[in-house]
């Protein structure tokens, strides 16, 4: 380990890798520290992707896809089944992120960073007004590492953002609380993501079964934070007991996803990506690939800076004006369409799905099924169509 960086980046899920596999390829000295012992585990997702996405950043491998998906189907309420055989971007691959994670620090090291686990950001170091390194902890070591640029990719959970003075609080409605069991011995579609939606399954948000081969599956779910006073797990075993009742657990995670549109993602010698910077969809809570868009964006943006020697917030807000453009129009329409649907009750739900309901649906994302609905039902959705 050196004293001095380029470019340090804290926290290495997907975001924390793609920037500083990008920032190594750029010829910046690089840094990757990760907080864990072991990169990519616990998992804390439903491990979902899209194909086309993914195939940006990197080739897929048969090691960490559990499960080629070609569809989803969408429960209402009432049970009214909505069928589509190509469900857009939000399906394709069910991941291994343990397996996944790792490859992508992996492909990180080889361009070049260096890779530190069981190393903890404690604080940013300081000096005229310009985030200028990290304070860090390893195995009961403590030290300094400066850096010219500082990359925050610590989740959703991010200290990160806030030591360095960007206000990344979230409100109880803007952030879904998850719990997720991973079940075995279940007869499930390995080929199909089923989605159920209802205030009494999961009020503000869905439950969903990912299929991870056969009779096996990531079967989980989200709720708002503002909704309800109950644990999710709560929930999640109402489901399972009701649809895997003879279903084994063999793994049990919880976590939060941000469902807001970023704010502020940049200050004086730093920038936030992927989950530190809200870049969660609000509609259907994915985030890996706008994490890698935003990891990437960040890395070639420091790459400027770092060579043009200035890495002050104007020079760095290149990259809020590259993710705005490049990611912020999803975001924000998905953060609208979300507040719409929450106002909806469960009978209102069961008209909608009836009213699409034998629909052969081929090729459809998440926002042409929702304009297929506000079509269909236009006082219902009124608010809707201006969106899509």
């Amino acid at each position: 380990m050196k004293d001095h960086y380029d470019v340090i980046i804290v926290g290495a899920g997907p975001a924390g890798s793609i920037a500083a596999k990008t920032a190594a390829e750029h010829d910046l000295e690089t840094l990757l520290i990760e907080k864990r012992a072991e990169i990519g585990n616990p998992v804390r997702c439903a491990e979902g992707v899209g194909k086309e996405g993914l195939k940006q950043f990197i080739k897929p491998d048969k090691r960490w896809i559990a499960a080629d998906v070609k569809g989803a189907r969408i429960y209402s309420p009432g049970g009214i089944k909505i069928e589509m055989s190509e469900f857009g971007p939000e399906v394709g691959y069910v991941l291994e992120r343990k397996i996944f994670d790792r490859e992508l620090a992996k492909q990180a090291a080889k361009a070049g960073a260096e890779v530190m686990v069981r190393t903890r950001a404690i604080a940013l170091i300081k000096e005229d007004g310009f985030i200028r390194g990290v304070k860090a902890e390893n195995i009961g070591d403590s030290f300094d590492i400066q850096a010219d640029v500082v990359i925050g990719a610590d989740g959703v959970e991010s200290k990160v953002g806030r030591w360095a003075g960007i206000n990344t609080t979230l409100k109880p409605k803007d952030i879904e609380t998850c719990a997720q069991f991973l079940m075995t011995d279940i007869d499930v579609d390995s080929e199909y993501c089923e989605f159920y939606i209802g205030n009494q399954i999961a009020p503000g948000g869905y439950a969903w079964v990912f299929p991870k081969g056969k009779k096996e599956a990531n079967v989980g779910l989200g709720i708002s934070g503002s909704r309800t006073k109950l644990h999710p797990i709560d929930y999640l075993k109402r489901f399972v007991e009701r649809k895997y009742p003879e279903g084994k657990t063999i793994e049990i995670i919880v976590g939060g996803v941000p469902v807001t549109v970023p704010n502020k993602t940049t200050t004086n010698g730093l920038m936030l990506v992927g989950d530190a910077a809200r870049m969660s969809d609000s509609l259907t809570g994915g985030g890996i690939i706008h994490a890698m868009k935003s990891g990437k964006i960040a890395a070639e943006v420091a790459s400027i800076a770092v060579k043009a020697g200035d890495p002050s917030v104007e020079s760095l807000n290149e990259y809020e004006r590259r993710w705005i453009l490049e990611i912020g129009p999803t975001l924000q329409k998905s953060y609208k369409a979300k507040e719409l649907l929450l106002k909806l009750n469960d009978a209102e739900w069961d008209s909608l799905a009836a009213s699409i309901r034998g629909i052969n649906f081929e090729e459809l994302t998440a926002f042409g099924l929702l304009k297929e609905l506000a079509l269909r039902n236009p006082k219902l959705l009124w608010g809707l169509r201006s969106l899509l």
